[in-house]
């Protein structure tokens, strides 16, 4: 039997509650939650000494509730007939308690009668719309509250607050003489969840109290935990309570649909007054008879997040299929906050968690993560670039080992440059420092290319600095190798000299250029390198290309390139690109100016690395291996790596030559 009504406008009609409670009968309806669930906020701010008046109390079980708990003065009144009989003769035994018949627009009590007014849902069942004839009676509604309320008393109201109702609560009691106050209820949210009779909508609780006038207007707004949360203007509390709103439709239509298989939805998570999300959720579905468990919470450690695994969509599609989660959350722990433990965090998520509950999921949610603790990341520098924005430089545990990473704020799942930390032993005294060793993936992919053009005397440059792990590496390998690294901002030199040990000398210099402008000079002045490397980032995010800014693909840039390498030299490019049509077209770029081209897709990383050359000389499958096993013989002897500094493995099962 359909009980709702058929157009939101029947709910402030009188007859449409006499049919509703006769189709109900005796069982209680429950908009927003019961007793239980609002007893711990309707305790807070009502005493049961107070005179209650409850309006628009329907066959709620509430004031029954209240009255077995101490409550013995409550007056409930309602605009239906049938329901104050039935509540009279349910309530029979309860003697202290009154149900009256009574329109509460136009009420018949003595002024500051009550301590209190509970409306449980009556604001708005009263004003389903903000029209002429609504504005009126709520506005006679809230005239009989103001006065019928005690100085100090309360006005507590339970409601969805749409946001025509949020504005008109907002207009009429944010005045000095007025405290008022919004409380989110997670636990009628959750119970209604649960049963499914109800909403899950976000409900509130507003609390506005009557004061001789005060000296400022008070707002206030607590959407999570304990702490309340002091505004300056009304604006404020409307972002609030629609942001909470927002967040539960989202949530609302997860708990009922799963999601494309290749689509994700990610949610930011705030602890209240602060700006910074202290977690990031993603939240992703499988369909099909893969998944063997229905639902899961996958926590990341701090540290881990930017890994492919973890900070990609196809990573996490994987992480998903691997598990076989029907769906699974993944949690990303937030860079400028601390977090004590694993089980704190836990707890911290459990709310969101059960929010985000697929449909027909019971029991206990599973937390999993890597490890049994949170990870460690500490900060070692902070600053602003002109050039970059703001950025940090941390250190992270990864595996066991200590791990120095650069991230510029704008894009914080992305590391820039990354080097990883080892203890020595001087003078018997402990000391960190950096591994020049240790370079990424794709750093040793592009160092093979470097090797594949060195002579007696190579000459290299790199445009993108960074945190100069590569262009230090390149230094301590190579006997005979001077490089030249370019980088358009003074502050990523700062960076690399004082929290990744570069250090210049005659065989490294740095040039604090814009990349254009030295590729031109060069190619000017008649300059000749044996590898020119392209490893800087774009800022424009629009685009899908990450690496190299698109200007530095333009066809008069690499004509430059091609005048400065030595007949046999190599072009060697970092390409970062997500949109495969724009990929393919930079590839069809390089080969109108280079004739040989060669690819090394990274595994599970969106890098590409592009070795171009102009050489008389095709490259062949010997030539890379010859050259990735001089590279790892050269690193080796040199004592930067124990084995190897590239898999060859992983080399020839990524390479492809294109011409």
């Amino acid at each position: 039997m359909n009980l709702l009504p058929k157009t939101h406008k029947e709910f402030s009609e009188k007859d449409y509650w006499n049919k509703f409670f006769k189709k109900r009968g005796a069982k209680a309806f429950e908009w927003y939650g019961e007793y239980l669930e609002l007893c711990a906020h309707i305790h807070k701010y009502i005493k049961p000494k107070d005179a209650v008046l409850i309006t628009g109390c329907g066959n709620s079980s509430l004031s029954a509730d209240l009255y077995d708990v101490g409550y013995s003065n409550i007056i409930n009144i309602d605009v239906s007939e049938v329901v104050i009989k039935q509540m009279t003769s349910i309530n029979s035994h309860r003697t202290g308690m009154k149900f009256v018949c009574m329109d509460a627009t136009d009420m018949s009590f003595e002024n500051d009668k009550f301590n209190a007014v509970l409306d449980k849902g009556t604001l708005d069942a009263l004003m389903p719309d903000d029209g002429d004839e609504t504005q009126k009676r709520i506005d006679k509604y809230f005239a009989e509250i103001k006065r019928v309320l005690k100085l100090g008393g309360r006005y507590v109201c339970i409601s969805l607050l749409q946001s025509h109702i949020l504005d008109k609560l907002l207009s009429t009691f944010c005045d000095k003489s007025w405290m008022f106050r919004i409380v989110r209820c997670h636990e009628a949210e959750e119970k209604n969840a649960e049963s499914g009779d109800g909403t899950t909508l976000p409900v509130f609780i507003v609390i506005a109290t009557k004061f001789k006038e005060m000296p400022q207007q008070i707002l206030e707004v607590c959407m999570a935990g304990e702490k309340m949360l002091r505004l300056s203007r009304p604006e404020e509390v409307r972002e609030y309570v629609k942001s909470a709103q927002d967040a539960a439709f989202v949530t609302n239509g997860l708990a009922k649909t799963n999601l494309d298989d290749d689509n994700e939805v990610s949610l930011d998570l705030y602890k209240p007054g602060e700006e910074l999300p202290r977690y990031t959720l993603y939240v992703v579905d499988q369909k099909g008879s893969q998944a063997v468990n229905k639902y899961a919470v996958f926590i990341v450690p701090q540290g881990r997040e930017s890994e492919w695994l973890f900070g990609t969509p196809a990573g996490r599609r994987q992480l998903q299929d691997s598990a076989r989660f029907g769906r699974l959350v993944v949690a990303v722990l937030r860079r400028g906050h601390r977090f004590d433990s694993l089980d704190a965090v836990k707890d911290e998520l459990a709310h969101s968690a059960k929010m985000l509950i697929p449909y027909g999921f019971v029991g206990q949610i599973p937390f999993v993560s890597l490890g049994s603790d949170v990870g460690r990341r500490v900060r070692v520098h902070e600053g602003r670039s002109a050039v970059s924005g703001d950025f940090v430089v941390e250190d992270v545990d990864v595996e066991g080992a200590t791990h120095r990473r650069l991230v510029f704020l704008d894009n914080q799942f992305l590391v820039q440059s990354e080097a990883k930390l080892k203890t020595i032993k001087k003078k018997n005294k402990p000391r960190t420092v950096v591994d020049f060793g240790h370079i990424s993936f794709y750093h040793s992919f592009m160092c093979v290319g470097v090797q594949l053009s060195r002579g007696p005397s190579t000459r290299v440059a790199v445009l993108g600095l960074g945190g100069g792990s590569l262009c230090m590496f390149l230094r301590k390998c190579f006997d005979g190798l001077k490089v030249t690294a370019v980088d358009i901002d003074p502050t990523m030199l700062d960076v690399a000299r004082n929290h990744f040990e570069l250090t210049t000398d005659e065989d490294l210099q740095v040039q604090i250029k814009d990349g254009l402008d030295f590729l031109k000079d060069e190619a000017v002045a008649g300059n000749q390198y044996e590898a020119v490397m392209f490893d800087m980032d774009s800022k424009d995010r629009t685009l899908g290309l990450s690496c190299p800014p698109k200007q530095f693909l333009e066809e008069h840039v690499l004509d430059n390139v091609k005048s400065i390498l030595t007949k046999d030299g190599n072009f060697i490019l970092n390409l970062v690109c997500r949109d495969k049509c724009l990929q393919e077209s930079i590839l069809e770029t390089l080969k109108q100016h280079f004739t040989h081209l060669v690819t090394v897709k990274l595994y599970e990383e969106v890098n590409e690395i592009v070795i171009a050359t102009n050489s008389k000389r095709a490259y062949s499958m010997d030539h890379f291996e010859e050259a990735i096993k001089n590279l790892n013989t050269t690193a080796r002897e040199k004592r930067l790596v124990d084995v190897r500094c590239v898999d060859l493995k992983d080399f020839m099962q990524s390479v492809t030559v294109m011409s």
